[in-house]
């Protein structure tokens, strides 16, 4: 699986159960009925995707700081220790395991052909690539395939509804809420016991570390980024890849954002000329404050 760029954070990858995220969302529902100073409540919250843009800041900054002292550490570990083969095979490992979701949201939104590819995927991997170690499926042309709940409910006419970040889980909207509750129902990693989950987590975390250190680096204000990294990413899978859009940063308004960090200024000036596309987020992990997908292998 590829390393690449961070977003939706701190980095435990989503144990999604619906008693903590149903009563996430209701605490940051609640916390965000709450009156501001008039100024504070002017500068923050424009975004109409993001109308609780002064909790989810906030949120934002827990799982940033639990990242940075307690994810980060153990994932610096995890690779200092475990060599490159064996970090992919566990990669491939869990990836395969997912591809259960993938089928039965292929299926739940009419792509019985895409669903034939990724069961026939799932079955070579299973079998060939003992028990999904080894990506076998694609060097016959099955590539991965991302589709999930979330996805599913977009294609029935769900509307995507609000931006929010949960704490320890990250970046998802209204609409992932019940998506991300039937993904991990029926994700068979989130069976096989607490040993295997947490290697699971801290895999998830190395794998995402080139995708938080570039939001560090590249982004005035790195919550904005992700943000903006996060519903285009979505958009994009909700599209299956056909929206073909590219962010240009300048429109972010990152200058007049409440915490924009100066000292990447420079850095944030080249990716405007070359208006590049953000860079793709890794789902399922949280990583200071966003949820990242790994990308496909």
């Amino acid at each position: 699986m590829n390393k690449s760029l961070r977003i939706p954070p701190t980095c435990l990858i989503k144990q999604k159960l619906p008693w903590l995220l149903l009563g996430s969302i209701l605490g940051l529902v609640s916390c965000a009925t709450t009156k501001e100073p008039s100024g504070q409540a002017q500068e923050i919250s424009q975004n109409k995707d993001d109308p609780y843009e002064n909790i989810n800041r906030k949120v934002y900054d827990f799982n940033d700081k639990l990242d940075d002292y307690v994810a980060k550490p153990v994932a610096d570990a995890y690779k200092f220790i475990t060599p490159d083969f064996v970090e992919r095979g566990v990669s491939n490992f869990f990836s395969n395991l997912k591809n259960v979701n993938v089928v039965a949201n292929d299926l739940l939104q009419g792509k019985f052909e895409q669903s034939g590819r990724d069961t026939g995927r799932l079955l070579m991997n299973t079998t060939l690539g003992m028990a999904g170690l080894f990506d076998v499926a694609k060097t016959v042309g099955l590539e991965q395939n991302d589709e999930d709940f979330d996805q599913t409910l977009a294609v029935w006419g769900v509307p995507q509804g609000s931006y929010i970040v949960l704490p320890l889980l990250g970046p998802i909207t209204t609409r992932g809420i019940p998506g991300a509750v039937f993904d991990t129902a029926a994700n068979p990693a989130n069976y096989v016991g607490a040993p295997i989950q947490a290697i699971s987590l801290v895999n998830a975390r190395a794998n995402a570390e080139g995708s938080l250190k570039f939001i560090d680096e590249a982004a005035l204000d790195p919550y904005v980024f992700t943000r903006e990294s996060f519903l285009q990413w979505r958009t994009h899978l909700v599209n299956d890849g056909k929206d073909e859009t590219t962010t240009d940063y300048s429109d972010l308004d990152l200058e007049d954002s409440p915490s924009v960090d100066k000292k990447s200024s420079s850095n944030l000036s080249t990716t405007n000329a070359t208006k590049t596309p953000l860079p793709q987020p890794q789902p399922g992990i949280v990583n200071k404050g966003s949820s990242i997908t790994p990308k496909k292998q």
